[in-house]
This record gives C-alpha cells, structure tokens and sequence, in this order.
C-alpha cells in the first residue's frame, strides 16, 4: 500500500468521478504502483469482487509524497471493488 491513504482532497472533476463510481456501487479501496497492482486485482478477484482500476493523476497525496507523484502518476493506479 503507498501513502495515499492519507491524502488531500482530490480535485472536483476527480470527486465527481468518484462518486459517479461509487454511486454506481464501486468502493475505493487504495493507490498503488503497478509493482503490486496484479497482485491486488487477484487477490479482490478471488474474494468475489469486480476490480476497476482507474488511473489516479487527479487525486492528490500527502506533501511527503508530491514530488514523487508528480514526475510518476501515470504509473499509480487506484483500486476499485464491487460485489458481483
């Protein structure tokens, strides 16, 4: 799991993105790099959920990881699950 936990408020075209995703039933479940990005989709796979993977430029993280994401985020993706 990376920092993003923690993070800013996100942007507004990214919030309405996320609440379109969330009021069609998809929970957030955190930002990662796509160094674990398979293994998490498998893993949400195996317990019965639908995975959405979004990327996460629009969101914004913790000052301590700014720099980081900034160069990078095209490589954080966020997770999304459902029931099927």
């Amino acid at each position: 799991m990376t920092c993003f936990e923690g993070r800013m408020p996100l942007p507004a075209e990214s919030k309405s993105n996320r609440a379109a995703l969330e009021a069609q039933g998809w929970q957030r479940q955190f930002t990662t790099d796509q160094t674990r990005l398979e293994e998490m989709v498998d893993f949400y796979q195996s317990l019965g959920y639908e995975v959405l993977v979004e990327p996460a430029c629009d969101e914004l993280p913790l000052p301590e990881c700014q720099s980081c994401f900034e160069k990078f985020c095209d490589k954080y993706k966020t997770i999304y699950v459902r029931r099927s």
